[in-house]
């Protein structure tokens, strides 16, 4: 569609009539991704209020449903690339935000891991390294102090900040870990998410969220004894890919809730109920 028709339909936004808008709207989501470009052109020229407010609408509108389409596709290949997940995710409050510059900032961090990394030591040891890398050289840290904040959830805001919430400081430790050839996972824990170190030989915890605290199955038994609960074998042992990015989305459901904004609460619900399968595992967020 030439520049000159994408304008006539633009102009035709805030026509009185409610049925032609309707119309107009639905020709225009009908286009699909490609016409995204055009639409934010069209707002940055527009003095209209009301116009421009449609425009966004619009905009989220497909940006919304590229979301929903990729992350499906990325569920149907097999959910393999962690950082992919949550670069999707982000994408959701970030769209122009690219997968390649999150690529590169996980590769800056794992060469500077790299160069202290031993092969030859204990693997307490190599936790020890790779801590001092992430919570000594880089900084990261627990956002205490808002703690349900959106942004905790988004991977390039807390690559950026340093600051985030236990699942998002724990997926930058495991993405680090893995590519150090470390078998560190990710493990699904009532109101905590934690890595765990897992070989044949020898299990441990990690609390990313506390600098990388290391801990046993005995604590973690404690841990779950004082919540109350009955303990399940998941709590113990390594979780999918999948299972993370559903938990982010429910982490970000609960954002959102304590945030009032009821609109982004619906979408989160939406993006969760494409990529689940089954019930809910029954695990808190964060």
């Amino acid at each position: 569609m030439k520049k000159k028709e994408i304008k006539a339909l633009v102009s035709l936004l805030d026509d009185d009539d409610h049925s032609i808008v309707t119309q107009i709207e639905e020709k225009i989501i009908s286009m699909g991704n490609k016409i995204i470009p055009h639409l934010e052109s069209e707002w940055e020229s527009s003095f209209n209020p009301t116009v421009q407010r449609k425009l966004e609408d619009l905009i989220h509108t497909l940006q919304f449903d590229q979301l929903k389409m990729r992350l499906i596709e990325w569920k149907e290949k097999g959910v393999k690339d962690l950082l992919k997940g949550m670069w999707l995710v982000a994408t959701y409050q970030y769209p122009d935000i690219e997968y390649k510059t999150l690529k590169a900032e996980i590769e800056q961090i794992y060469q500077e891991a790299w160069r202290a990394f031993r092969d030859d030591i204990h693997p307490y040891d190599q936790v020890k390294i790779l801590n001092g890398i992430l919570y000594s050289d880089y900084k990261f840290r627990a956002n205490t102090k808002n703690f349900h904040s959106p942004s905790n959830s988004m991977i390039n805001v807390v690559l950026d900040t340093k600051k985030g919430n236990p699942i998002s400081l724990c997926v930058i430790y495991m993405l680090i870990a893995r590519k150090l050839k470390m078998p560190v996972y990710g493990v699904n824990l009532p109101n905590l998410f934690v890595c765990t170190y897992k070989s044949q030989d020898l299990q441990f915890y990690i609390n990313a969220f506390n600098r990388g605290l290391l801990f046993s199955r005995s604590d973690l038994e404690n841990y779950i004894t004082n919540l109350q609960i009955t303990p399940l074998d998941m709590f113990y042992e390594p979780c999918s890919h999948l299972d993370i990015i559903k938990r982010v989305l429910r982490n970000l459901i609960v954002s959102y809730e304590k945030l009032g904004d009821h609109y982004k609460v619906d979408e989160m619900k939406i993006l969760l109920n494409e990529i689940s399968i089954g019930e809910d595992d029954g695990t808190g967020a964060m």
